[in-house]
């Protein structure tokens, strides 16, 4: 009995605490996800009472290059900053967690672009490629520095460039707090049994990081397939929205057009092919993860 009140007793406690996140989380996130759903079954355009029109959204975007084509060049882009990001980062958190010089300060020093907001960013690499770059082409006759973002390809890798140079020290935090968590026992009977740096990365220090991998990769998929501030303030599409992602495509036809009930329609798929990937890659990462 006295097991039962103590029981009832820690769950009232339990359902306080987190009864403010959890309302939060069901007035900002769920009741809007709901809401956003039934609109892209209507023809609301944001003024007008909706009208329950069934598939007829998702219909017409089969016809919609456009954005197949955002949907192809967000998942062209997702991929190029999943490895850049955590390839750079994992490296960086392995040399911030040796013992050298300054390594505090690196950690700081990496750290901080991911401090800074996704649209000053965007404005900041923005001048950097524009005017910058295009002042060290005409000084010194380096044709590849010339016309950043006036082309496609230039425009992907600017995107490329901005998003990895702010994610990737907040993905080196993740990494270094699992490689900080690996017992040095283990290092050491491995340096005893004759093992070199690299068989060590390999055979112990990879395999006992793989948390770190799914948390990175889930994170940074996720990201990648959301982008839209870097977007819209680096190329803002152009040229000719060959370089506009999901997430500004929607904006476009939500806002621009005025058609809200296209635009969720779209991002109603936005949702599914990001759901779909992310348990993919967290159900195929975690069967990789080692016990420590």
């Amino acid at each position: 009995m006295a097991k039962k009140a103590k029981f009832f007793k820690n769950g009232i406690w339990y359902w306080l605490f987190i009864a403010p996140t959890l309302l939060s989380l069901i007035i900002v996130v769920l009741i809007p996800f709901i809401i956003g759903i039934y609109y892209s079954f209507t023809d609301w355009n944001g003024i007008n009472q909706p009208v329950f029109i069934g598939l007829k959204n998702f219909m017409t975007l089969k016809d919609d290059a456009e954005f197949w084509n955002s949907i192809f060049f967000t998942a062209k882009f997702a991929v190029a900053c999943i490895v850049i990001i955590n390839v750079v980062g994992l490296s960086l958190a392995m040399l911030v967690t040796r013992k050298i010089f300054a390594r505090n300060f690196m950690r700081t020093a990496f750290y901080l672009p991911n401090l800074i907001g996704g649209l000053i960013l965007g404005f900041i690499w923005n001048f950097i490629f524009v005017d910058v770059f295009q002042t060290i082409s005409d000084a010194t006759h380096i044709g590849w520095l010339g016309g950043w973002l006036s082309t496609t390809n230039t425009g992907f890798w600017g995107l490329v460039i901005v998003t990895s140079w702010q994610m990737i020290g907040y993905v080196m935090v993740i990494y270094i707090a699992y490689i900080e968590s690996i017992p040095t026992d283990l290092i050491e009977a491995s340096k005893i049994d004759g093992a070199n740096s690299w068989q060590q990365f390999r055979n112990v220090v990879f395999p006992l990081i793989a948390p770190a991998f799914t948390v990175s990769l889930f994170i940074t998929l996720s990201n990648s397939f959301k982008l839209f501030d870097q977007n819209l303030s680096l190329t803002a599409g152009a040229p000719g929205n060959t370089t506009q992602m999901i997430t500004l495509n929607i904006y476009q036809t939500a806002f621009s057009a005025q058609e809200m009930a296209v635009g969720q329609a779209k991002a109603v798929i936005m949702f599914l092919i990001i759901a779909v990937i992310s348990i993919i890659q967290v159900y195929l990462t975690q069967k990789r993860e080692v016990e420590m």
